[in-house]
């Protein structure tokens, strides 16, 4: 018996839908790769240093982003100088002294180590994570460690505070 035109059509048809259809990754991998590169060039650039536990920093609006330097974590019991607990806090306040001996000490190696070989006498960058509750005295002899060390480029870390709202300044007025 011969088939009719429509009914070979019909049966050529119904051959075609009954093949599994393929998926085209490629297409979908562009996609992916594009969207990835959008959001790392689109991603913000604020700088989160690790705080202990131990320390709640103080708070304040600055404008300047942390850099990558030397930490040095001041809680109420010791200093640790990149997770390295240098000396306890009472021995610092029980001193006479203004200069941390082995707090200087242990900045003078991580200087060499870091020291560019063009210029041995650049200021080298610290940054000090110390409790908002520190005593200014210790904070002082801190300091003062730090510089006469060659640590002459200093921040301190502290929490971004929220700014404040148009609301809020005409309430405080």
């Amino acid at each position: 018996m011969k088939q009719s035109v429509k009914a070979k059509r019909a049966i050529r048809h119904q051959a075609r839908m009954k093949k599994v259809s393929k998926l085209s990754l490629v297409s979908l991998m562009d996609i992916f790769t594009i969207l990835v590169f959008f959001l790392i060039v689109n991603s913000s650039s604020v700088e989160v240093l690790e705080a202990d536990k131990s320390i709640k920093l103080p708070q304040s609006i600055s404008k300047n982003l942390a850099e990558d330097a030397l930490v040095l974590l001041v809680n109420d019991q010791s200093l640790i100088l990149q997770g390295k607990k240098i000396v306890t806090i009472e021995e610092v306040i029980n001193s006479d002294t203004n200069v941390i001996a082995l707090l200087s000490e242990e900045l003078a190696y991580h200087k060499q180590r870091q020291a560019p070989a063009d210029d041995p006498s650049a200021l080298s960058a610290i940054t000090v994570m110390g409790d908002k509750d520190i005593e200014y005295a210790l904070l002082k002899k801190i300091l003062l460690t730090c510089a006469k060390a060659g640590f002459g480029d200093i921040s301190l870390a502290v929490e971004q505070a929220a700014k404040k709202g148009a609301a809020d300044v005409q309430s405080d007025s």
